[in-house]
């Protein structure tokens, strides 16, 4: 079994009792545990051993973080020491006060100083400072004009959107049908906004990871017998701002964040408003 790309994946091989013998009152939450490092998955009572055997045969331990992207943010960190910031930000619409440059992410202050330091109102994620450091360096800061298309479309999309499909859009799917009310609490928490059906979706709802680089998320219920399903959707001028690479990290950045919220015993809007 290769190592599971998130925590649904671990749930997919559980009997989906919620029995709580492992101590966690799901097993969604149990599921998220274990990707997170906090529980074993032999604490399953119900598991079968040799489902066991092969989880811990070819898996790696959870949340590794690969040395060459560690290596990526240091570059650029430094490339931002070299940078003129106040430049930057009139290039690509920011704000510079008082040695940093600062804009929104998902309706929160972020904000990168001259010494390449960030920081912000909320968690600095990896997925996170990699596309926003390279938004400030190499972004044209154009404006999105509205036309929206798979990754797929966008330059060098084609190549990666097969695993694009499998860690994000799979991933935010299977979160979606386990928590229909997802949507609802996106709009809140990260400042994005419900717009009209898109594409004949049943929910549709565009985030500003970065000011300029929307994204759209639209979901179809299962209906008539039909499965459902979801599709992530850039601006097409998303690769004008952002490399490929960047976007793909955003996608399946957005779709761990889904996952972890969700993970928190429960995902409602009640509790997300709290």
């Amino acid at each position: 079994m290769r190592p599971p790309n998130n925590a649904m994946e671990i749930f997919e091989l559980l009997d989906k009792s919620n029995c709580q013998e492992c101590g966690r009152k799901t097993c969604l939450a149990f599921a998220g545990a274990v990707y997170m490092g906090q529980k074993s998955i032999k604490d399953c009572p119900r598991l079968a051993p040799e489902v066991i055997a092969r989880f811990y045969g070819e898996s790696l331990p959870p949340n590794m973080v690969e040395q060459s992207g560690e290596d990526y943010l240091q570059q650029l960190v430094a490339a931002v020491r070299e940078t003129d910031l106040a430049a930057a930000a009139d290039r690509i619409g920011a704000r510079f006060e008082n040695g940093r440059l600062g804009l929104k992410i998902l309706g929160k202050d972020f904000r990168v100083d001259t010494d390449g330091r960030l920081s912000a109102d909320i968690h600095v994620n990896p997925w996170v400072a990699a596309p926003f450091l390279q938004y400030v360096l190499y972004g044209k800061g154009v404006q999105p004009g509205g036309n929206w298309v798979s990754l797929r479309e966008l330059s060098d999309g084609k190549a990666r959107y097969p695993l694009f499909q499998k860690r994000c859009e799979a991933a935010m799917q299977r979160v979606a049908d386990i928590y229909p009310d997802l949507f609802s609490a996106m709009v809140h928490l990260f400042n994005g906004r419900q717009v009209a059906r898109q594409f004949r979706s049943d929910i549709s709802v565009v985030l500003k990871p970065l000011p300029r680089v929307p994204i759209m998320v639209c979901y179809w219920r299962p209906e008539d017998g039909m499965a459902s399903n979801l599709k992530v959707f850039f601006d097409e001028t998303a690769d004008q701002n952002l490399d490929i690479g960047a976007l793909f990290t955003l996608g399946t950045g957005l779709a761990a964040m889904f996952e972890k919220l969700a993970l928190r015993h429960g995902f409602s809007v009640d509790r997300a408003a709290t």
